[in-house]
């Protein structure tokens, strides 16, 4: 695809066509050092104007949710050196950005396990994060962080399997909606559009229950390289697919 091709203004959106909940696998960040020359955690560094240039973004679009994904249950395998970056990376970002994202009425959440090895430090950020931007509405972003598309499940049926032990639930009563109802964030929308860059073209296990009936869309571009203009370009083209859900 050209460049034209693959990014896009704000005017060629149909605003009347947006997804309710947009999600993003923010991939290549190491490939993108590794072209450069530089170690791993330069990537992960230039991802940071990406993602609030795409926070920027879905604020200009008036989307509801996004949903970004920080740091994958998988992340542990890699070098020790690189997750400790990694998280306290993460943390900082955070404490660089929440009154930016406070001031724009842009509401943060969390995504994922709330446990060791996550440091104590980390998650009290996290919370604090949330606390301060509860009552926010203009935008939801889920950071997924220490998540797993099939720990969250794991997670979800050891709630429905106590709640049936403790007789608030029968089994009969396991339906999709008490399932969803267990979730890490319930109450978000479906995810109608999932964006993965770089070029691979897999869900690596990334919301697995909630983008069931999602869009795919594949990208190219390195995430440090993603821009708003990358996610219009995704709006814009899932405003024109006929979505069926299996009707004809």
């Amino acid at each position: 695809m050209t460049d034209a091709e693959l990014t896009a203004r704000l005017d060629e959106v149909d605003l009347e066509r947006l997804p309710a909940h947009v999600a993003i696998i923010m991939d290549g960040n190491g490939r993108w050092a590794a072209e450069r020359g530089e170690p791993r955690r330069v990537g992960h560094a230039a991802g940071e104007a990406a993602l609030f240039d795409t926070v920027e973004g879905a604020l200009d679009l008036g989307l509801d949710h996004l949903t970004v994904w920080a740091f994958s249950t998988d992340n542990w395998k890699r070098p020790s050196e690189e997750v400790r970056w990694l998280m306290w990376f993460n943390r900082d970002l955070l404490l660089r950005r929440l009154d930016e994202l406070d001031e724009r009425r842009v509401r943060v959440r969390f995504v994922g396990r709330r446990t060791r090895p996550v440091p104590k430090r980390v998650l009290a950020e996290m919370d604090d994060a949330e606390s301060r931007t509860a009552h926010h509405r203009r935008l939801t972003l889920q950071i997924a962080f220490n998540y797993g598309g099939r720990d969250e499940l794991v997670d979800t049926a050891r709630r429905l399997a106590r709640d049936v032990e403790a007789g608030r639930l029968s089994p009969d009563g396991i339906t999709e909606r008490s399932l969803q109802a267990r979730l890490y964030q319930p109450d978000a929308p479906e995810v109608e559009l999932l964006i993965r860059t770089s070029g691979e073209q897999r869900l690596s296990n990334f919301l697995l229950w909630e983008a069931a009936y999602a869009e795919l869309a594949f990208t190219p571009v390195l995430w440090p390289d993603f821009r708003r203009g990358h996610l219009f370009a995704a709006v814009r083209d899932f405003g024109r697919r006929e979505r069926r859900f299996g009707a004809v």
